[in-house]
């Protein structure tokens, strides 16, 4: 299992944060993301390993002026 804001969604071996966020509606949205207390930008998203229990946060960017 890991959390995604909390939210509890099924793990699985060999996954990768990009794999995960693939499975949110809004998922290709994100640049970077909040992985168990590390900031993570999208290059790094399909190389990222994710652990069984990994707690991940996406970050929202805002934008204005």
């Amino acid at each position: 299992m890991v959390f995604i804001d909390d939210k509890p969604y099924a793990w699985q071996a060999d996954m990768t944060l990009a794999d995960l966020l693939a499975r949110l509606p809004d998922g290709d949205i994100y640049a970077v993301v909040k992985f168990d207390g590390k900031l993570i930008s999208r290059p790094f998203f399909a190389s990222t390993m994710v652990p069984d229990g990994a707690r991940i946060v996406p970050v929202p960017m805002i934008a204005g002026g």
